[in-house]
This record gives structure tokens, sequence and C-alpha cells, in this order.
């Protein structure tokens, strides 16, 4: 038996895992993490219907379970029939990953034995391996997601720093690589720059549109093509950006890609420069060159987990502010982060 009481060898572990792109990825960290731990572990994830195309792309998954729910809502019939289901399953240990009580109830109601997480709302009783989170030694969502593998004993920074984590590590197949082109229309001839101008946090994480059309701009002028990549949420900030181009060597592809074709398109890509968002961390975890933008958010919070990254910020007083909007309406986080700086580490890359 292990510290956390269930059987190292044929455990089934079910993770509730989070409702975004970014923090999906970093949770391959914790996946890989479990594996090392337990060779024989079965590890289930019940995410939102888009993530079971990431989910796809790690191997250390088992089995996606589409989380009917949406962000936020209760739903208490659904999410107790649901719990139904997956007490026939019989998994030894849950860990939820958001920190809602919302996300606590299926485990506690499909009386999962071991039921571990951090610390968040109303969730005593829910979670019965309920942690504590400490800034110091926890100061990234990675490590907090990674340290829920571990016995709430195990409490030291060494395994915890930034490179000694498992990496994410996304391996799209080369079936979807070559659909994706072909349904697009690209070809890899020329060097390709991925540019990723959107985010959904909100204004204060999006680099201007004039600095992301230098980048394209230079690249294009240097015999190299771009690539504009987002949701259909991040559709204007992307035709604001092509919007003085009138060259095939710029295509926007935001809001046309299923999540699936994004990442394989990504995947493709010589270098990446993106605002902290779910693609920066997707292009991360494809070992693409990603220089990574942050604004009102922190790099210290949520950086890129591969050593081809490197984020690049300005430091101000006010920052990191952690606001959707800039609370003093200059943006200048952003707006005195020159192109240049951005122009250097895509050379240092």
């Amino acid at each position: 038996m292990s510290d956390f009481g269930v059987s190292k060898t044929s455990l089934k572990i079910l993770i509730i895992g989070p409702s975004w792109v970014g923090d999906m990825v970093l949770a391959q960290s914790l996946f890989k993490t479990l594996h090392l731990q337990y060779k024989n572990a079965q590890i289930d994830v019940l995410a939102p219907e888009w993530s079971c195309q990431l989910l796809d792309m790690m191997p250390e998954i088992n089995r996606s379970i589409v989380m009917p729910v949406g962000h936020g809502k209760l739903r208490l019939k659904l999410r107790i029939n649901i719990a139904h289901e997956l007490k026939k399953l019989a998994y030894d240990w849950a860990i939820t990953l958001p920190n809602s009580f919302k996300a606590a109830l299926i485990p506690w109601l499909a009386n999962i034995p071991k039921r571990s997480g951090w610390r968040g709302e109303f969730r005593y009783g829910l979670l019965n391996d309920i942690r504590k989170p400490d800034p110091v030694v926890y100061s990234m969502t990675v490590q907090r997601y990674v340290a829920l593998a571990f016995p709430p004993s195990v409490h030291f920074v060494k395994k915890f720093e930034r490179f000694s984590l498992p990496s994410p590590r996304l391996q799209p197949s080369e079936q979807i690589i070559k659909e994706s082109m072909r349904c697009f229309g690209l070809d890899a001839k020329q060097q390709i720059l991925a540019l990723c101008p959107g985010a959904e946090f909100g204004q204060a994480k999006k680099w201007p549109t004039k600095y992301f059309q230098q980048l394209a701009r230079k690249h294009i002028n240097e015999g190299g093509q771009v690539w504009l990549f987002g949701s259909m949420a991040d559709r204007i900030s992307c035709e604001d950006v092509a919007k003085p181009f009138n060259t095939q060597q710029l295509k926007n592809l935001a809001g046309e890609t299923s999540l699936d074709q994004a990442v394989a398109l990504l995947s493709q890509a010589d270098q990446v420069v993106a605002n902290d968002s779910g693609l920066m961390h997707v292009a991360a975890a494809l070992g693409r060159p990603v220089v990574a933008i942050y604004g009102s958010t922190s790099e210290k919070f949520t950086p890129p987990l591969s050593e081809k990254s490197m984020a690049v910020s300005v430091d101000i007083d006010c920052r990191p502010c952690q606001k959707r909007v800039c609370p003093y309406g200059h943006y200048r986080c952003l707006e005195e982060l020159k192109p240049n700086r951005v122009i250097d580490a895509l050379a240092q890359l």
C-alpha cells in the first residue's frame, strides 16, 4: 500500500480536469508524474468535450470522459447521474484540479475512497486529502498540480523546481498534421512564424496589434510566412493584425480550425510568439521555440514549460496586477514591451 492508502499496482485514478486549454496542457505534468510514481496506473480524465482532442495527444491517458456540465454551472441532478456511472468503474483515487466546490462534488458522490485536491471553496468533507497551498513552494500552477501525485508529507522545494518537473509534450499524429495542412492549403516550404495575438483572460494580456504587425512584416519581408492562430473569440484580434497585409504569405486561421487542427499546425511552426494564453502552452508542449509575452499576468505563475521558450515582460511598479483590464488605463506593461525585445528573444531561441 502507498502513503495514500491505495495499491501501487493496477491503480485506477480519476482526474477532474481543468476548464482552460493552458491548464489542461500543464496538467500533463501531473499525468506523467503519476505514471512515474505508479507504473501500472490507469488514468482517466473527466473534462470538457473540447479537451478530449488534447487528451488524445497525451499517451499517459487511458480514457477521456466528457463532462457535460458547463463551467460554473451546478446542475446537481446531472452530476449525480454522472457520479452514479463513475461509481461502477470503481476508481481508487480521485484528484480534483479545479478549486471549486462543484468540481469536488462528483468524486464524493461516486464514493471514490481517496479524494485529493487543494483547499478551495467549501470543499471540506468532499475531499479527504485536502492540501493547504504554500505560495513559496508552489508558486506555479504546474507545481500545485504535480504535488498532488505525492503524499502531503512530501514538501521540499527541489522536487518542484520548474525543470525538474516532467514537461508537457503533446504528440499530434502524422495523419492529423497532413490532413490539417491539406485542409487549409498550407505548406512548410518557407519558414513559418506563428502568431497568437488573442487571450481569453482580457485586454491586459494582449500585446498591441501594431507590434504583432511589425513582427509579421519583418518575417514576410525576409521571405517567410506567417500563420495567425486563435479561437473564434480571437478572430477579431487576428483580423486586426492581418488588415495591412494583402499577401498569400499571411494566413489567418483563427476561428477556422478545430483544437486538434490548431495543435497539429502549430507543431509545424519554426517559431511562435504568443500572449500568455492556452496556445502559448500548447506551442511549448509541442517543443516549438516560443516567445511568451506577459502583461498583467506573471511568468512566475504560469511560465511556458520548455527549455526552447523565453518569457518577456517589462519591470514596472504596477505589474503584475492580474487584472483583465488595466486599472490605470495606460497598459504600460504591454506598450513598453517593444518588438525589438521579442525579435532579440527569437534570435536567441
